[in-house]
């Protein structure tokens, strides 16, 4: 009978051991998948902000296209919304000096999408910084009198992209909400893409012709975010309290 209990609290003994490993190997899995999950910086090193702490950051992107960006500006200035971020690329800035003369005049906030439209990923140091920089250039042509903020052109980008960005002096801004708009999923499944953004949020939409719903779609989009709260330029949601940065393995 001893020698049976002797085995039994041996095989416990094993057992707990067991179970302790397990426990410990599914924590550092976790541990290591929650530090990979972030992508957008590097523990020391210059950041990507996707997020703010107080009021809802309204960006555009714009590519390229002739049609869509003025009817997205007729329904900001109908709704009385002065308050959005558009990244345009160089090149259609170049093509469309008029449509970013009314932006510069309407008080829209404006970021550099870069200027052709490149995945910065597959480009060497030197060509990254000279797509910037070019951008830059056009911009200032046409009296946007401070750039501060950059959006990787197809939303990829690495460490390299961060220093490039931040011995600019610009700061890299991704997005927490994805309207998911350029897909044409229809008005109502975009409008259902952003019912979910919240205080701090920067949400990512289009205003190139490729997004063909979103002009319809906005006014409802601008009528749910003004009860969630507050529309903010970027600049005001980064410095307004603690942001929110990821880190690239």
């Amino acid at each position: 009978m001893k020698f049976f209990i002797a085995v039994n609290g041996r095989k416990v003994k094993q057992g707990m051991l067991i179970v302790l490993i397990s426990f410990f190997t599914a924590l550092l899995f976790f541990s290591q998948s929650s530090l990979y999950i972030p992508v957008f910086g590097t523990k020391d090193g210059p950041k990507a902000i996707y997020k703010g702490d107080k009021g809802i950051g309204l960006t555009f992107n714009i590519g390229w296209g002739d049609v869509q960006a003025e009817p997205i500006l007729d329904v900001l200035e109908e709704k009385e919304v002065r308050s959005a971020t558009f990244f345009l690329s160089g090149a259609w800035a170049e093509k469309h000096p008029d449509t970013v003369k009314r932006m510069v005049e309407l008080g829209y906030e404006i970021g550099s999408l870069g200027y052709a439209y490149e995945d910065y990923t597959e480009l060497e140091d030197e060509e990254i910084k000279r797509d910037i920089l070019k951008s830059i250039e056009i911009l200032k042509k046409q009296d946007v009198k401070e750039i501060t903020l950059l959006r990787s052109p197809t939303g990829h980008f690495d460490e390299r992209t961060l220093k490039i960005a931040d011995q600019l002096g610009l700061t890299v801004v991704h997005w927490s909400i994805n309207s998911q708009d350029w897909k044409n999923p229809g008005v109502d499944k975009i409008i259902e893409n952003i019912k979910k953004a919240k205080k701090g949020d920067i949400i990512l939409m289009h205003a190139s012709d490729s997004a063909t719903q979103t002009a319809e779609a906005l006014p409802e989009i601008l009528s749910i975010l003004k009860d969630k709260d507050e529309l903010v330029n970027l600049s005001i949601l980064i410095a307004n309290g603690k942001v929110r940065t990821k880190l690239v393995p």
